[in-house]
């Protein structure tokens, strides 16, 4: 690093940063608009912004523009608010240009923060993007003549290629604009989760694959027509700097083309290209210029993946000492696994294990994949017909991926839920790996013997178990209680010393998708890879959406979270979605087991005692049917209700005594939690889960003023979150994602 002042200023700056964020200083995360002008927004949602037209994008339900240099027009003052992103009515005919200055009235909204661990932080994503609001219900008020005819131009050259993409390349149409154009709207997602799975999904990104097949390319061409080293190097850096404007200037796209540019430079110059050096100029410029790409997936990946190729694989081809090709490209593929491990867990909770060997076979014919579709859209701008010619290699090379994608998911191990690692952890997994592959190198480089080449190779194996080993250890000696924020619905996940997991219902009203977005991001943050038991306390919607998608998930193979039971009230004459569930679990090869009022679920010293339905329930009104369990610890009594009502209570007030934690039956309704019912349970903690605005008027203020009344401490996920209950059988505390509040 000596010899690398570039790389040391580097990680000076990004240590700079990380310290201003302890600090509290809004440079990296928070809104760093002025508190004056946050509080304002606040008190005045209705607002009229005036921004410059970035781009447009069609959504699934509205019309979706993007506003730099935004300024929000307060009175007589215009206040800057950075960047926006504007929605309007789906069916605006709006003629908007790139470069147009538009007026638009609206609601302003914050963009939101995750609520659940684990759940994609759109906050950091857009943060990247200068946008802390949206404005929704957006209407053009005015809009300006002039716009940039250069900008323009580009935005209609990417709708014409993305329009030739679509008409030559059929099904695989996502998969290339998503390569050529970095626009993943059109990519479909079944596709990109086997993708995932597999660990193949960074070859649908711009990368320095593409800018090394376009920018190289064009520069060896250019020299082979006998251009100079100057003209070659003009050219070819115009056309990649163009190309990178073109695909939206993403985070991998920046960090290729600065590379690029430097690496194109230095033969113009005639000097000498070091490969890291390269790489920290690229960081220092993007970090400058948006700070908050410190905390991206996108920028750690980036540029974890080359800081692997860079520094890790070199280290582990001179360990093995092989000269084979194929060795070589393994050991790469190794070292971006290694180095971008932490970032891959902490972000997404799971690591592909087959990726390495997957991308062994793919890796050499990506660039086949991307020539075909260069061509595809320089003869289609001539002959679409001819154009489909083009593909033929490549749809035949996507296609091989995809059945690789198929035979992948279905492997039980394709992927490993490790958990999201603490900071701490991952301190500590770099220093190891870093540190213990530079002490192998120097035990066989100063070893002259056998021996100490054997030694080096066992040490360098034995830091990366270790290293791992640390990265994916979790302490599993408390009991959580952990009750999801899925909106209008209920999602509760209890783990059990000894690492069994029960969930509770996984469902929602009013969220799409909630397994996707909300239940297995938790999941996989916690490095839960098996739920043991699956209990549904009944049929609602708001009940069962996540579970059945996550059924669905599992048939596709799409995910590889394991589901051992599926526990169902034992009903006598159910409604035709509880034999559907019932069905789906037997396909997905998960046990299926009914339960009645008087039976017992044991772990190590706990139990989960059944406490509704009586023997011989029908299932016709499904709320006063459903399953109630109490959770017995230690000295902890854990009581979940379902959906029950007063009437169901007031049956079951002879078998209940204290308990510890309620779970607020029926999200808080009026016929719910009555003073008999309170009184005899006398809970410390309830907590109530539901949306902020539903039109069931949940909770209803006398379910809440009852809790007040009786002392009761009442926790709610549309204020706080996910929240969680943490208890050793004696004592309790609770924490809450949002607020993080402890007690």
């Amino acid at each position: 690093m000596r010899k690398r002042p570039v790389c040391c200023a580097c990680v000076f700056l990004m240590l700079c940063l990380c310290i201003l964020d302890l600090a509290g200083i809004p440079v990296i995360r928070g809104n760093p608009l002025p508190r004056e002008v946050r509080e304002y927004i606040e008190s005045h949602p209705s607002a009229v912004i005036c921004g410059e037209v970035q781009r447009c994008q069609d959504t699934e339900y509205s019309l979706s523009v993007y506003l730099k240099q935004v300024f929000l027009l307060c009175q007589s003052e215009r206040i800057p608010i950075r960047n926006i992103r504007v929605f309007l009515e789906k069916n605006a005919k709006e003629n908007l240009k790139t470069g147009m200055v538009i007026q638009v009235g609206g609601e302003l909204e914050r963009v939101s923060a995750p609520r659940n661990p684990g759940e994609f932080d759109s906050q950091q994503y857009y943060a990247c993007q200068g946008i802390y609001y949206f404005l929704k219900n957006g209407i053009i008020q005015k809009k300006g003549r002039n716009y940039s005819k250069y900008g323009q131009f580009l935005t209609e050259l990417r709708g014409r290629i993305g329009e030739i993409l679509q008409e030559t390349a059929g099904e695989d149409a996502g998969i290339y604009q998503a390569m050529l154009l970095g626009e993943k709207s059109g990519l479909d997602e079944e596709v990109r989760l086997r993708y995932q799975m597999a660990g193949m999904v960074h070859i649908l990104a711009i990368s320095g694959l593409h800018i090394s097949v376009l920018g190289m390319g064009l520069f060896s061409l250019l020299k082979k027509l006998s251009f100079g080293n100057g003209w070659a190097g003009f050219l070819s850096l115009s056309v990649i700097l163009q190309y990178g404007m073109l695909t939206g200037s993403s985070v991998s796209a920046m960090r290729a083309v600065c590379m690029f540019v430097l690496a194109v430079g230095a033969r113009i110059l005639g000097r000498s290209y070091d490969f890291l050096t390269a790489l920290a100029v690229s960081a220092i410029l993007l970090l400058l210029d948006t700070p908050a790409y410190l905390y991206s997936s996108s920028f750690l990946l980036s540029f974890g993946a080359v800081t692997g190729l860079g520094i890790v694989a070199p280290a582990l081809n001179r360990l093995v000492g092989s000269e084979r090709a194929w060795v070589k490209t393994l050991l790469s593929s190794f070292a971006v696994q290694l180095t971008t491990l932490p970032v891959l867990l902490r972000m997404y909770g799971e690591v592909s294990v087959l990726g390495i060997v997957l991308n062994l076979a793919v890796l050499p014919t990506v660039s086949v994949v991307l020539i075909c579709g260069l061509c595809c859209v320089a003869v289609g701008f001539m002959s679409i017909s001819a154009a489909g010619i083009c593909l033929i290699p490549g749809k035949i090379l996507l296609m091989l991926y995809e059945k690789l994608c198929v035979l992948a998911g279905a492997v039980p191990f394709c992927t490993w839920i490790g958990g999201a690692p603490e900071i701490w952890q991952c301190v500590v997994y770099y220093v190891l790996l870093f540190g213990g592959i530079q002490i192998a190198l120097f035990l066989k480089e100063k070893g002259a013997y056998r021996v100490w080449r054997v030694l080096s190779r066992g040490i360098c194996v034995a830091v990366v178990c270790v290293s791992i080993f640390i990265l994916g250890f979790r302490q599993k000696n408390l009991i959580s209680i952990t009750c999801l924020d899925i909106g209008q619905g209920d999602g509760i996940v209890i783990q059990l010393p000894g690492g069994k997991t029960v969930m509770v219902d996984g469902g929602s009203s009013s969220k799409k998708k909630v397994a996707s977005y909300q239940i297995l991001p938790y999941l996989k943050n916690q490095g839960i890879s098996v739920v043991d038991a699956m209990l549904i306390s009944h049929t609602d919607l708001d009940h069962i959406s996540g579970v059945q998608e996550l059924l669905t998930l599992k048939e596709k193979h799409l995910t590889t979270l394991r589901i051992k039971n599926l526990l169902l009230p034992d009903w006598k004459a159910p409604e035709e979605v509880y034999y559907e569930l019932e069905e789906q679990a037997k396909r997905c090869g998960i046990s299926v087991l009914r339960l009645h009022q008087g039976q017992k679920l044991r772990f190590g010293d706990g139990s989960l005692e059944i406490l509704s339905p009586e023997t011989g329930a029908k299932g016709t009104d499904v709320n006063e049917e459903g399953i109630v369990m109490e959770l017995r610890y230690g000295k902890f009594r854990g009581l979940f209700t379902g959906d029950i009502g007063a009437e169901t209570e007031k049956k079951l007030l002879p078998k209940l005594d204290d308990v510890n934690f309620l779970k607020v039956g029926h999200h808080g309704s009026r016929y719910s939690t009555c003073q008999e019912f309170l009184d005899k349970i006398k809970p410390e903690l309830a907590v109530i889960s539901c949306s902020e605005s539903n039109t069931y008027g949940h909770p209803s203020p006398e379910t809440t003023a009852r809790l007040e009344e009786n002392g009761i401490r009442t926790e709610y996920t549309m204020k706080n979150g996910a929240i969680t209950v943490y208890t050793d059988g004696h004592s309790i505390r609770m924490k809450t994602f949002c607020n993080e509040k402890t007690a």
